[in-house]
């Protein structure tokens, strides 16, 4: 059977700073590459939240430091494409669940789907074993414990779910940071800590999951 390619596929949204952590996608895209045999783009996609392209992509990444504050249009973009089957992997470039990032995102999600639309999922959800086996949960960052941020260990992801499904994956851990590095340094490394990337777009993407 024929598999459409898999896109990386980046959300612009007008407020903050939506362009971070510009290594990560063609890390984890190499990483798929080592991994799996999905088809691939071998670039990120650029996508604008506001626009109609959104809707090409069964996952979307947005990330940022800043205000998240979604124009109208945006909203409903957001809140269509997730209650259609659509999967968004957000990730707090702060590590900071009070900053200024976490909380504003927060927000705009409570006014989209609810104020207990965003929970914790259990850390033994189906996505922490989608392809390789996390069995404590959410792998720790470097980033985590490195005096900024909140300085804490967040031993949980959050997410809104639809129809038993994850459409909103939502990190404070800042996975972006932690593989935004050229991959071919990844052999440097004990262990490849791009593999939980693996596993959320193997999950997104309804694989072995």
């Amino acid at each position: 059977m024929h598999r459409a390619k898999f896109t990386f596929a980046r959300l612009k949204y007008n407020s903050g700073d939506w362009d971070t952590d510009q290594r990560m996608p063609s890390n984890l895209l190499n990483s798929l590459l080592e991994y799996t045999t999905i088809p691939l783009d071998e670039e990120e996609k650029i996508v604008e939240l506001g626009s109609k392209d959104l809707f090409k992509y069964p996952f979307c990444y947005l990330s940022g430091h800043k205000l998240v504050q979604f124009s109208a249009q945006e909203a409903v973009n957001f809140k269509t494409y997730v209650h259609n089957g659509g999967f968004v992997f957000v990730d707090d470039c702060n590590h900071d669940i009070d900053g200024l990032f976490a909380r504003s995102f927060e927000t705009q999600m409570t006014n989209l789907f609810g104020a207990q639309a965003l929970k914790k999922i259990p850390n033994n959800h189906g996505i922490y074993n989608s392809f390789f086996k996390f069995e404590k949960g959410p792998p720790t960052t470097s980033f985590e414990l490195n005096g900024w941020g909140d300085d804490l260990v967040h031993d949980y992801l959050k997410a809104i779910t639809v129809n038993n499904r994850i459409g909103v994956l939502y990190s404070n851990k800042d996975y972006g940071c932690e593989w935004d590095y050229d991959f071919r340094n990844k052999r440097f490394l004990a262990e490849d800590n791009t593999k939980f990337g693996v596993n959320i777009i193997l999950y997104a993407m309804g694989v072995n999951s």
